[in-house]
């Protein structure tokens, strides 16, 4: 009977889970991978750019 009454609550709340662990697992991945996952890494016209990357010499 509790279920049957909380289906939709059920329902929307699986839903944000599958959400945030599909961006979990995407960030995890760029970070095993060297991506930076604030940064889309168009360094020319980034203002930071001469501290994020330090050791590359991409600017």
């Amino acid at each position: 009977m509790w279920f049957a009454e909380n289906i939709g609550t059920i329902i929307v709340v699986a839903i944000l889970l599958l959400v945030v662990g599909a961006a979990v697992f995407s960030i995890v991945r760029s970070k095993r991978k060297g991506k930076s996952p604030s940064c889309g890494c168009g360094c020319a016209n980034c203002a930071m750019h001469g501290s994020c990357h330090k050791n590359s010499k991409t600017n």
